[in-house]
């Protein structure tokens, strides 16, 4: 093939869209290079099964694990997508658009009011085709993205809602129409219970068109860098290493590989880059400097009895609400419903029955912490992550008054119609004592894979407003890693946005 005029790293939540965007333009050739593999048969039947999580399976083959520490003494296994489509292809189908308050701050920090609320509302619009509010004006109809709200018909989800009209939560229909915070149902990117990853939602079409090229199984190790211009990639195939010429790059490859890779590249911190042996090409510290993220755990429940498999999604109701310092329209906790247990979601069934269900509480409060250093030029080598969680009291008060929230749903008369009483905690000595609650929170901490702000966007971060990389012409970063900090919701939705916006501006720069 011709030297692509842009070469897209990753064909994840971002990356799929970028290219699927640019090959609209006949005279741009565009190559997708993706590390994972690309299904030409079709994705298999399991992996779009939207009752089912691939990433909370261990040692699923579209899955890479990522070590991780959540706190200094809590190692943990981040699961990231490694196939097309990334994260999309095997996690939860959750698609909630940030809150109005996040592109605001957003805004605020890259200095440029194109990523105002109102400014990327018709870019939302033109990501998703919104089956219950076709013709809202917030909502798109013809989109790519299928979005379906998952029924709360199942028993355990109809107790969710009543416990929550029980404990005065207001309703909120629709979380991507930026109504008061409430109970309600998740928007989801799936179809008649079939999750529709950004492979499925974008690249059917574009991959006929003869500009566009897409190959798997290419992992690319570092950027080549010309006297500060773009020049191509280096990348692993096959077990070879081949440099893969390029006009400009977009690198996509999420908020935990784009920084190191970025770092390999000589694009960082320069004294520590330098003491690696790396020949530093920009000298940019906030890359990898630190990480944004939402703690989560798993508050659980006995079922009173025998509970059947849902019909179409895995996902129940979701509740968010303010925490004590959160604000009142905030919303910065949540309360997700599993219609599944935790051994059915790790093992791969739809089976519910008897076993322990969970709510899968989160701290949404916008924060950063830790970092990613990278600690050998050898790409091969993992860098250190630090997810920073705990590490304040403000950080532990928010946890326990999140787990705190879901334990007085247990508590409703509503809910307990289904609920036999807690799994775990298991005691109300541990969820009414604060050093008792910090301790079983230490023990069972996990987090909600909602990485951002690895490579952020701002005149003191690494990126423009338009994912332009500072002192490298020709190179762009298009993923979750260029958000300053994570959303008032999970990313997906978010990660799409992202990718829209940068076609757009590599199109009508």
């Amino acid at each position: 093939m011709p030297i692509p005029d842009v070469l897209v790293v990753g064909g994840g939540g971002s990356g799929a869209v970028v290219a699927s965007r640019l090959s609209e333009d006949a005279d741009c050739e565009v190559l997708l290079l993706e590390a994972g593999p690309v299904p030409h048969g079709g994705f298999p039947d399991a992996s779009l099964d939207a009752r089912l999580v691939p990433g909370a399976q261990p040692g699923h083959p579209d899955v890479r694990p990522v070590p991780v520490h959540l706190t200094p003494q809590h190692p943990y296994t981040a699961p990231r997508g490694r196939v097309l489509g990334g994260s999309t292809t095997v996690n939860g189908g959750y698609f909630i658009r940030a809150r109005r308050s996040d592109f605001a701050r957003w805004a605020g920090q890259a200095g440029d009011a194109r990523w105002s609320y109102e400014r990327v509302l018709p870019f939302l619009r033109a990501t998703e085709a919104d089956f219950d509010h076709p013709d809202g004006p917030v909502h798109g109809a013809a989109g790519p993205m299928p979005v379906r709200r998952a029924p709360l018909d199942h028993p355990a989800a109809v107790a969710f809602a009543a416990a929550a009209r029980e404990l005065g939560y207001p309703l909120e229909a629709d979380k991507n129409a930026q109504d008061q915070p409430g109970f309600g149902p998740v928007p989801t990117n799936t179809r008649a219970g079939r999750r529709v990853n950004t492979a499925l939602a974008y690249l059917p079409g574009a991959v006929a068109r003869p500009n566009l090229t897409v190959r798997g199984e290419h992992t690319v190790r570092s950027i080549v860098i010309d006297r500060g211009r773009v020049a191509g990639v280096v990348a692993e195939h096959a077990g070879r290493r081949v440099v893969v010429p390029a006009g400009e790059v977009v690198v996509c490859a999420g908020a935990l590989v784009t920084p190191h890779l970025l770092h390999l590249s000589g694009i960082g911190p320069a004294r520590r880059l330098a003491g690696l042996g790396i020949d530093v090409v920009a000298d940019l510290p906030s890359v990898g400097a630190a990480i944004s993220d939402h703690p989560q755990l798993a508050v659980t429940w006995q079922p009173r009895h025998s509970l059947a498999a849902p019909v179409s999604t895995w996902l129940g109701g979701v509740l968010h609400l303010a925490s004590s310092s959160g604000g009142q329209s905030a919303g910065d906790l949540e309360v997700l419903q599993s219609l599944l247990p935790l051994t059915a979601l790790t093992g791969g069934t739809v089976a519910a029955g008897r076993a322990a269900s969970a709510f899968l509480v989160s701290v949404l409060t916008p924060r950063r912490g830790g970092g990613l250093r990278t600690v050998s030029a050898d790409p091969g080598v993992p860098p250190r992550i630090d997810y920073g969680y705990l590490a304040t009291p403000d950080d532990r008060r928010r946890l326990r008054e999140a787990v705190r929230a879901a334990s007085r749903v247990l508590d409703t008369a509503a809910f307990g119609e289904v609920c036999a009483g807690p799994a775990e905690p298991s005691h109300r000595r541990v969820i009414d004592d604060d050093r008792a609650l910090d301790q079983w929170v230490r023990t069972y901490l996990g987090t909600a894979q909602h990485t951002c702000g690895t490579v952020p966007m701002g005149p003191h971060g690494a990126v423009d407003a338009h994912g332009r990389v500072h002192g490298v012409t020709g190179l762009r970063v298009a993923d979750t890693s260029v958000l300053p900090d994570a959303p008032l919701r999970g990313p997906a939705a978010t990660a799409v946005l992202i990718g829209e916006l940068a076609a757009e501006s590599l199109r009508h720069p």
